[in-house]
């Protein structure tokens, strides 16, 4: 016969028994519950993207600032000063070649302000965003470097759409001013998004050698700010070839494009004066801090060291050349292309674009 105090210890072991299988299968019980709506709230993915979507239209910035253009002929530096400007604290740096021309980038976009809204934003909108937000971006074609590049393109034509429908009247400034505040909105991995900006830096070569264009530019943002930079033809010509021979393949021809550009920066100074900076190719690529002091003043923008290293996004990105590259920055061996010509070649640019190379060097900015 079992005791009063042996009865009790068994009755409380039983109990502490029981309490412990009711934790147990309570926690199952909760365990299981949240699996099921974890399970149902993975597979929600639309609405998923309908509550993103909806959070973003709720906090948008608008981008009103000024663009700063970068414009010259191809292999001339554009794309590297543009990587120089992202990133900067007071910039909002289009992260590659800005493709806003229709039917073509180097054409400055036509906007007839009797046509709809969605009319604007199809000949606006940059096609090669959904190619990068798909398979990231990367510079060059045979390059292994690739970036993440996080954009929603139906996102990007809400925001414009919503930007215009609060606007009284509508004006061409707007009209750019929606496209640039629905682009950097729709970016969503940008990491320089937050802050006050100053200016938006893009580069598309070729149209600032179009007067027409310049004219329609200076329309639409009279604050603007034309960079173009002069590439030494000697040098110049080695990385055309080499990037498009089809194209550049004969000397004549290529020089007579190099002249084109040369003499519409020459144009586009005497015409738009302090509103446009001319800057040697091989100034930005040897003396790249005084040159990029020198343009932070230009666009009244705060130096920073960021200036000072080519970047997607903020992270490093290896040089956009033609020639085989493995290492990131700024290359100086971009200064001597010239060597891979012969005597003949050399002396037939000389001759070609000597006086005009000339006349520009006494239009730009000059860095002792």
């Amino acid at each position: 016969m079992n005791s009063p105090c042996c009865n009790k210890e068994t009755e409380k072991k039983t109990k502490l028994s029981e309490r412990i299988a009711g934790y147990v299968q309570g926690a199952y019980l909760k365990n299981k519950y949240r699996i099921w709506m974890l399970t149902k709230e993975f597979k929600e993915s639309k609405l998923h993207l309908k509550h993103l979507c909806r959070v973003c239209l709720e906090h948008i910035s608008p981008v009103t600032s000024p663009l700063a253009l970068i414009s010259q002929i191809q292999r001339s530096g554009g794309s590297l000063l543009s990587q120089l400007f992202d990133g900067h604290p007071e910039i909002h740096g289009h992260p590659h070649e800005m493709m806003i021309g229709y039917t073509k980038k180097h054409v400055w976009p036509r906007i007839d302000l009797s046509e709809p809204p969605e009319r604007w934003f199809g000949v606006l909108f940059e096609d090669m965003v959904i190619e990068h937000a798909a398979a990231g971006y990367k510079k060059g074609r045979k390059d292994n470097e690739t970036f993440p590049f996080i954009f929603l393109p139906s996102l990007q034509k809400k925001i414009f759409l919503n930007y215009l429908d609060s606007a009284q009247s509508i004006t061409l400034r707007d009209v750019f001013d929606a496209y640039m505040t629905s682009y950097f909105s729709a970016w969503l991995n940008n990491q320089n998004y937050i802050g006050q900006k100053k200016f938006i830096t893009a580069f598309t070569p070729r149209l600032a050698m179009i007067k027409e264009n310049m004219e329609f530019f200076f329309e639409v943002y009279p604050d603007g700010r034309l960079i173009s930079l002069v590439r030494d033809p000697k040098n110049w010509f080695p990385s055309a070839l080499r990037h498009v021979p089809k194209k550049y393949g004969d000397v004549s021809r290529a020089m007579s494009q190099w002249q084109e550009s040369a003499q519409s920066m020459l144009r586009n100074k005497e015409r738009y004066g302090d509103r446009v900076c001319l800057v040697k190719f091989e100034d930005l690529v040897s003396k790249t801090e005084p040159v990029m002091r020198y343009l932070a003043e230009f666009l009244n923008i705060v130096f920073d060291d960021i200036l000072l290293v080519p970047t997607f996004n903020t992270l490093p990105i290896k040089a956009h050349t033609s020639f085989t590259v493995e290492d990131h920055g700024i290359l100086n061996s971009t200064l001597s292309r010239y060597k891979t010509l012969g005597d003949e070649e050399l002396d037939a640019i000389e001759r070609m674009t000597g006086e005009t190379y000339e006349l520009v060097l006494k239009e730009v900015a000059r860095f002792e």
